[in-house]
């Protein structure tokens, strides 16, 4: 468990899955995504992140609010494999996903710098990395509040058909030194 002075990172619970899958059935949350997802994809894919936290110790965590203790959706660290297709891989990513009504609060912004502050003092890694579509701007603008830099290696992503408006995806970094420097 993170905490951070607003949130706390954390294991997943059951009692997250119901607003977990209203976060992944909003069309604005998702829409920078290849499509919504089904409630039993929801639900099956927090149980694979919830397995990874179990075997590793990390990955991406549930986020509270700690005021009101609502699951407001994910912030944290995810391992790329060297097959992924992602540039640079295998790799550290760090990626967010935060219910609507939450957003404009600095939420992720906040919870992301605790997860990079895991990766750089407790998984000692020498860099972390973010990607997303080109036209997320919302995401790369907290990339860039991170101090993570656009290293100007664009690539297509590879889970996404040729020709799909989303395909074409941007690759930010930050290094331990960046990190510690910042």
């Amino acid at each position: 468990m993170i905490d951070t002075e607003r949130l706390i990172l954390r294991q997943w619970r059951d009692s997250d899955l119901p607003s977990y899958r209203d976060l992944n059935a909003d069309h604005n949350v998702m829409r920078y995504f290849p499509s919504l997802l089904t409630g039993e994809q929801s639900d099956a894919q927090a149980e694979i992140i919830r397995q990874l936290i179990e075997q590793r110790g990390w990955g991406f965590w549930a986020v509270e609010v700690k005021q009101t203790q609502e699951f407001i959706g994910f912030v944290g660290l995810h391992q790329q494999a060297a097959d992924s297709g992602i540039p640079n891989a295998p790799l550290v990513e760090i990626g967010w996903r935060l219910a609507e009504k939450f957003w404009g609060n600095g939420y992720a912004p906040e919870a992301a710098r605790a997860a990079l502050d895991y990766a750089f003092n407790q998984l000692e890694l020498e860099q972390v990395y973010s990607f997303t579509a080109l036209q997320n701007h919302p995401s790369q603008q907290v990339m860039k509040k991170l101090g993570m830099v656009n290293i100007d290696e664009d690539f297509d992503h590879p889970k996404l058909p040729s020709g799909h408006r989303l395909q074409r995806h941007c690759l930010y970094r930050i290094t331990r030194d960046q990190w510690i420097q910042g």
